[in-house]
């Protein structure tokens, strides 16, 4: 007959055993050998002293897009049982982000993406619930991560490790990752930081005591001040000399726009300016043109506006304003877009932002085709000096509350 002390003895071993057990079946990498596929080019892989054990660092070279070192990490029935994935990283200290990529079901029409932060020199722990992988495509089969109610992680491919192309940065980083596992529970954040009332009641308190206001402007080639069109002049600025004369305060913008690019993109490199600029007073999300190019309609832009509604004041503690614009007609696509500025309405409505409408505006403005035309440059696209006008105006309105 066994003794009870080591009954109890062996029911305690046995239990440490079975969570080791389980936490062991939890992890995908643990980074102790070098197991990953590395490109010939732009990026190399080397074996140092990690945070448990062995690590991985990835160093990626100047121009550095499109590259990927690829785990061989991919998608099994028990991911759909897990909350997400988790792994330890140590940063090269500069503010550049690490990127991951994921191809869902073998197509790469279905990409997903998140950004990480790599500035801190220490280890940190990144963790990566599937509900943080954002489709980085306008396909409509391109749903959240989710088990149950999208699709599934089981089917996800390989976890990459790289930046697609319109991350913009491309230039030399490092970072060293270890244990890549999965995460069977992670706590959910459901702090509702809808506002009630007046969505922009906080800054319109700064402007009328003239405080300084931090504006972030999340947009694409109409708003990206580096596109050629917008060199001279641009509707951002023109934004910033109304309010600043309007209300004697300083206006400090932080233009985040990426010619070329689309809503769900720009999701993804929220961190880019969340990161130094969480205290922002407003955010002004202006796309669709790329979008509807891309094959994105109203339903899925409409979740898209909400979604991005969300994660900005997620990434701002709730306390940024948020600005939805409708999108902005081109001479060609005068009606055509129309869908996808009832998305936006819609999603303002839903989420309780602000919204300045743009294509209202052009059309009020505009009945003729001369007098669109005059709205443009050349490619009947961008938007001329008048047209920047008018868009500047229709924000400041909004802001103004008129």
């Amino acid at each position: 007959m066994i003794p009870n002390c080591l009954k109890i003895a062996l029911i305690v071993s046995l239990g440490i055993w079975a969570e080791a057990t389980r936490a062991e079946d939890h992890v995908l990498d643990s980074m102790d050998s070098l197991r990953l596929q590395v490109p010939a080019d732009k990026a190399k892989a080397e074996l140092v002293e990690g945070k448990l054990g062995k690590a991985v660092r990835l160093a990626f070279a100047d121009d550095c897009k499109n590259v990927y070192v690829q785990t061989r990490c991919a998608g099994k029935p028990a991911w759909d049982q897990m909350a997400g994935f988790s792994f330890w990283v140590k940063g090269d200290g500069s503010d550049h982000l690490g990127g991951i990529e994921i191809i869902f079901n073998g197509d790469y029409s279905l990409r997903y993406a998140c950004a990480f932060p790599i500035d801190g020199t220490e280890w940190r722990k990144v963790v990566v619930a599937w509900g943080d992988l954002l489709p980085e495509t306008a396909n409509a089969a391109a749903l959240a991560i989710d088990a149950w109610r999208g699709n599934a992680p089981s089917k996800l491919g390989a976890i990459w490790f790289g930046k697609w192309w319109y991350w913009r940065d491309y230039s030399a980083h490092s970072y060293t990752i270890d244990d890549l596992r999965l995460e069977p529970a992670l706590p959910a954040d459901e702090t509702d930081f809808r506002p009630v009332g007046d969505p922009l009641a906080r800054v319109r308190a700064k402007l009328d005591r003239h405080d300084p206001i931090a504006i972030v402007l999340m947009g694409d080639s109409l708003t990206d001040t580096q596109h050629w069109a917008n060199r001279e002049h641009n509707w951002p600025a023109m934004l910033k000399a109304k309010l600043a004369a309007a209300h004697g305060a300083e206006i400090s913008l932080v233009n985040s726009a990426l010619g070329g690019t689309e809503l769900r993109q720009n999701l993804v490199l929220i961190p880019r300016w969340s990161s130094k600029h969480a205290d922002a007073d407003l955010v002004i999300v202006c796309f669709g043109g790329n979008d509807w190019s891309a094959g994105m309609r109203g339903a899925a832009f409409e979740e898209a506006n909400r979604d991005a509604i969300d994660r900005i004041r997620r990434a701002t503690g709730g306390r940024a304003g948020v600005m939805l614009c409708t999108t902005c007609p081109s001479v060609e696509r005068w009606d055509t877009m129309a869908e996808l500025s009832v998305a936006c309405r819609n999603a303002a409505k839903a989420a309780n932002s602000a919204l300045a409408d743009i294509d209202a505006a052009f059309h009020e403005a505009a009945a003729s085709q001369k007098e669109r035309e005059q709205l443009f440059v050349d490619d009947k696209t961008h938007l001329s000096k008048a047209g920047h006008e008018l868009f500047a105006e229709t924000v400041w309105k909004a802001i103004e509350g008129e």
